[in-house]
């Protein structure tokens, strides 16, 4: 079974594997965490531990694990597994390498070192985003350089509504100056999440100060399809109500 955590500091979430983890599991524990994080458009923290009490996973497990991995690798800022049973230290250290964010394996003896490390890792994406599903908008907040790992967890909450829906509503973008890209690789997923999304997104508000009206280029210039309106950054209010109502 899979127990989750709760004697870890805020920000991290962790959960224990225990005796012989189902399908079940994943679905009742790991999917819930997963879940809640896009929903609210936060980054997770994640603390993995298998200990002695350990006996396996099921065959439905294996594969849930994979699938709801995948998953939440947009979402991680960091991963650190505690672990005495080698091979799924090694396991780990075999993927650890093509992780989109640090990974570390720790032993047992270990964990508050590994708690440590995940409170150490750099604050905060660049963009921070929430999805309010009642009017199907998505609300952007930039503070920071652009990271690709922002825009795959965008990606990630975009398509989610999507799965169920036509269109999103709205985007609204909330920000008092354009901090540019952490790198190219930043670039490169801002401009791939344009290219996914632009058909699909009915209005763009962009929430900024007046005298950032050349952000507009940046941000907004391949929505093709969406109509867009600048609001000054204090008018976040009727910006949200402009881009969730579809009839204005």
């Amino acid at each position: 079974m899979l127990e989750k955590l709760t004697d870890v500091p805020t920000g991290v979430e962790a959960i224990r594997a225990v005796g012989t983890v189902s399908k079940h599991d994943y679905q009742t524990v790991f999917e819930p965490l997963v879940d809640q994080a896009r929903r609210e458009g936060r980054r997770l923290r994640f603390l993995y531990e298998i200990g002695t009490e350990f006996e396996g996973f099921t065959t439905g497990a294996a594969w849930e694990d994979a699938r709801l991995g995948l998953r939440s690798l947009r979402l991680l800022d960091g991963c650190a597994l505690v672990s005495d049973i080698e091979w799924v230290r090694q396991s780990v250290r075999l993927v650890e390498f093509w992780m989109p964010c640090p990974v570390r394996v720790f032993g047992n003896d270990e964990r508050d070192e590994a708690l440590a490390w995940l409170n150490s890792l750099p604050e905060g994406p660049g963009v921070e985003h929430r999805l309010i599903a009642e009017s199907g908008v998505i609300v952007v907040e930039i503070h920071r350089p652009l990271r690709a790992q922002d825009f795959e967890a965008l990606a990630e909450t975009a398509d989610t509504w999507l799965e169920t829906h036509e269109t999103l509503h709205g985007l609204v973008i909330h920000t008092r100056e354009f901090p540019g890209w952490e790198n190219v690789a930043g670039l490169l997923h801002h401009i791939q999440f344009v290219r996914d999304h632009h058909r699909k997104i009915g209005k763009v508000a962009l929430v900024a100060d007046s005298k950032l009206a050349s952000l507009a280029p940046h941000l907004v210039n391949h929505f093709i399809n969406a109509e867009v309106k600048k609001f000054d950054y204090d008018e976040f209010d009727d910006a949200l109500a402009w881009a969730a109502n579809s009839s204005n």
